[in-house]
């Protein structure tokens, strides 16, 4: 049986990178795109490269609109996503690729978006380690998702598998992340500007206030660190590459753990992960190596001298980090194969 999905925010990024994956997806037909301020246009004049999409038109996001599919996505702004939520309330399977579902808090909520707290869904990074095992297995046969921030599941995949096997200490994470200005939006900012960012790497949301800073905490204590003991330094920067994140992220050797013992903890964790790689000792990635894929590389290095893990990850912000894990999401909530659609090889050069 052929799924009918709709996608609203398709004028966006985020929006237009899961229709190019639903496009080669044998299970779904997209049947609906939705968008404001571009509705009654074509999705490929917003869209160029979504060719096979190209009989599309985009309509207005409203929930009459949006209602009758089996599928949903909202690619839409932070905040204004749960305002559908209850009108889609027969609707099958809904995900979210905005912030507003994804915190568990109501006080960080408060704290770092504010308003009323929407009801938290299941978080849509399925390799992550939780409780002794994965998130996958609250993916399964559920209804509605919140995808991550692309930010925040990197370096919770980053850190997640020392964390639950006892080898880092989750009091001190720093994380430094070079972020391509995508994951920012399609909107016209001027600090995204061509002439603002070309050339220089610039520093933004520093000193503890980026929003993805609670989604991270919250992974952490998932994975067994506790929820009061989760400190993290974390300084994103932004740099002249449209798509991309680098992480490296550091944290203290934990229990006197050996060597093998840390590099142990990660080769178990993601052995049998089709999307998350561990790279072989002394080998780092680039981002360049996972653009169109959904794949998080990650490299591990252990720092003696200093007393510390560094984990270096790379993903494109727009497939792992977005709509890839929100595809993957689906595929596991609908009982399909869970790589369906989804590359592994990205592009060069």
């Amino acid at each position: 049986m052929t799924l009918s999905v709709a996608v609203s925010g398709a004028s966006g990024y985020a929006g237009g990178e899961i229709l190019r994956l639903l496009a080669a997806h044998p299970d779904v037909e997209v049947r609906t795109v939705t968008a404001h301020s571009s509705a009654g246009q074509p999705l490929v004049a917003h869209q160029p490269h979504l060719r096979s999409l190209a009989h599309l038109e985009l309509r207005a996001t409203t929930p009459e609109v949006l209602a009758g599919h089996d599928v949903v996505f909202l690619a839409l702004p932070h905040g204004q996503s749960a305002q559908y939520t209850a009108a889609l309330a027969d609707t099958p399977l809904v995900i979210d690729a905005g912030a507003d579902h994804r915190l568990t808090s109501p006080d960080d909520w408060a704290a770092f978006y504010g308003g009323e707290h929407p009801e938290p869904w299941a978080y849509g990074v399925p390799e992550l380690t939780i409780d002794g095992g994965k998130q996958r297995e609250h993916l399964r046969g559920a209804t509605r998702i919140a995808a991550p921030g692309c930010n925040a599941s990197t370096v919770a995949l980053s850190l997640a598998p020392g964390v639950a096997a006892g080898v880092i200490d989750a009091g001190d994470i720093v994380s430094v992340l070079a972020v391509g200005p995508s994951g920012a939006g399609k909107a016209a900012k001027t600090n995204l500007l061509a002439s603002e960012i070309l050339g220089t790497a610039n520093p933004y949301a520093v000193g503890g206030t980026h929003r993805h800073i609670p989604e991270i905490r919250q992974a952490l204590a998932a994975a067994g660190a506790p929820a009061d003991g989760i400190r993290i330094s974390f300084t994103p920067v932004l740099v002249p590459m449209a798509r991309g994140i680098l992480a490296t992220s550091t944290a203290p050797i934990a229990g006197g753990a050996s060597d093998a013992e840390i590099r142990a903890a990660w080769e178990a964790a993601y052995a049998d992960e089709p999307f998350v790689e561990l790279l072989p000792s002394g080998t780092f990635p680039r981002t360049a190596d996972v653009l169109g894929a959904n794949i998080a590389s990650l490299g591990l290095a252990i720092d003696r001298a200093a007393n510390r893990v560094i984990v270096v990850a790379a993903v494109d912000n727009l497939v792992k980090g977005t709509a890839g894990a929100a595809v993957q999401s689906m595929n596991i909530a609908l009982g399909l194969a869970e790589t369906t659609a989804l590359p592994v090889n990205g592009v060069a050069p």
